[in-house]
């Protein structure tokens, strides 16, 4: 009793408490930290191991907020914003859930009025009549991906959705800080400020280093004036990190030296059948290859070895239908293996899986461990894994990953520095939507963090490339995009940009 009363869980609504105790136990350390942060209005960046409940943790206090109807319901509150399209129905359908479960508890103890509170998802899956419904009737949680935020934002009816955003929150932060699509997200967050004003930014993530700066790129910088100077304050976003520690069990296994390595055919049989004896051995398997070329082949070979369909393939360019279908099949026990890309990398839901298969070491050491901990989805216990090389190379790589899995060490994330063709689409997005005074933009790209550094220079190029510079070099590319207003310093993109972006 007294660690529930010194626990921050005492701070949400009392139904909401004794729902949480009744559906989980007690709150885990990270949700105890995070909880903490956020009721205190941090700014968080939240690392812990999977299934330690990071996703409730971030969550959590919205609901509390919006089930007490202390944010008013009818407008976007909090904007989920997730890596992969993949993952979208699988956070919704993870919300729902425990939405649903609350209002039938609220009603068991005579609390009738719960709020109706809407959870959709906006993707390049979402048909055409699920976006105009979202324009119509604004969902209390979006759920959506960096491009699609970016469409959403450079709407002029769209990003009216956006206008009441309270809390942000970027799941899987290290699949996308370290490249420019993260570059992407970041600035489209920063857009939203300009619309909203201050909201609150949470990143969640496994597996990250270095915090500190990933923390920093969260954050940016809030810009101030004072006269004609300019004046940057650095958000301080609070690190929350979980000391529990996975355990994983990894192993390399290369063919027998009596394989023939000559010969292409008899390497993918070996494969093949390896794979399929590992799958006899599981309930559930999930193998990993790093193309959609090696995952549709493997899984053939696999189902001739086995003389039935016993795996699926899964991947990005399959249909939503197919998608979802293949992971509540194994969900449901119906499916005995899945061959995957990085589409089942992250966070989906597909049940207890017994070990996962590497053909071939991934990109990174952050991929791997990933990868390997969606078996064991708990911190209780243990991930297994198999790497299976290719070539002889690769069984160094193998080896070198497996170390790195059991050491649970990772290269730091290097994210990029004022990428100026980022830089040209952002401000061609940024006046599409309203004109701009040519310093204040400058300005204001200064205050996310990639930018930060960006010089006046360079913007004077970017500037001037984009009002049509080297327009006569008859390069389709370089065509005049932008008007600039020398009298009154103002930017305004061209008619049929938006197109273009």
């Amino acid at each position: 009793m007294n660690k529930i009363a010194n626990s921050t869980l005492n701070k949400f609504d009392p139904l909401l408490q004794s729902w949480f105790l009744k559906k989980y136990g007690h709150p885990t350390e990270i949700q105890e930290k995070t909880w903490d942060g956020i009721i205190r209005g941090e700014h968080i960046l939240c690392i812990a191991p999977t299934g330690c409940g990071k996703t409730l943790a971030a969550f959590y206090w919205a609901l509390n907020q919006l089930i007490c109807n202390r944010w008013p319901i009818g407008y976007t509150h909090v904007l989920y914003i997730s890596p992969l399209k993949a993952l979208n129905n699988d956070i919704r359908r993870n919300l729902l859930n425990p939405l649903n479960d609350l209002k039938q508890y609220f009603k068991e103890h005579n609390k009738t009025l719960f709020p109706n509170i809407n959870v959709m998802t906006r993707s390049g899956d979402t048909p055409n009549q699920e976006r105009q419904n979202m324009l119509r009737h604004p969902p209390e949680i979006l759920i959506t991906t960096p491009e699609s935020l970016n469409l959403l934002i450079n709407s002029k009816r769209a990003r009216k959705t956006l206008s009441c955003i309270t809390t942000v929150i970027i799941d899987e932060i290290h699949s996308i800080a370290g490249s420019k699509r993260g570059t992407h997200c970041i600035t489209a967050i920063d857009r939203l400020v300009l619309l909203t004003g201050e909201f609150q930014r949470i990143g969640l993530s496994a597996t990250i280093k270095p915090a500190k700066k990933i923390a920093d790129f969260i954050g940016g910088y809030i810009l101030n004036s004072n006269g004609d100077e300019v004046i940057y304050t650095k958000r301080k976003v609070s690190v929350k990190t979980s000391t529990l520690k996975k355990r994983y069990s990894v192993r390399v296994q290369s063919p027998p030296l009596s394989f023939d390595k000559t010969e292409k055919k008899s390497q993918w049989q070996w494969l093949a059948t390896y794979c399929h004896q590992r799958i006899c051995k599981n309930r559930s398997t999930l193998i990993f290859t790093n193309n959609r070329r090696f995952s549709e082949k493997l899984t053939r070979l696999i189902n001739e070895e086995a003389y039935e369909c016993i795996s699926y393939t899964h991947h990005g360019s399959l249909a939503k239908e197919l998608r979802m279908l293949v992971e509540q099949k194994l969900k449901r026990g119906e499916l005995k293996a899945i061959v995957a890309t990085s589409s089942l990398e992250m966070g989906i839901d597909i049940g207890s899986l017994d070990e996962i298969l590497l053909i071939g070491a991934p990109a990174s050491f952050s991929s791997t461990i990933q990868r390997i901990g969606r078996s064991g989805h708990s911190v209780d216990y243990v991930s297994r894994g198999y790497f299976l090389p290719m070539f002889e190379i690769d069984s160094i790589r193998c080896a070198v990953a497996a170390r790195a899995v059991i050491k649970q060490d990772i290269e730091p994330l290097s994210i990029p520095s004022c990428p100026l063709d980022l830089c040209a689409q952002i401000i061609l997005a940024m006046t599409l939507v309203e004109e701009w005074n040519k310093n204040s933009l400058y300005n204001w790209l200064r205050t996310s963090w990639p930018f930060h550094e960006l010089t006046l220079s360079q913007y004077e190029n970017i500037i001037a490339m984009l009002c049509g510079k080297y327009a006569d070099t008859r390069i389709r590319e370089l065509s005049p995009r932008l008007s600039y207003d020398k009298i009154d310093n103002t930017l305004l993109a061209k008619q049929g940009i938006r197109l273009l972006l």
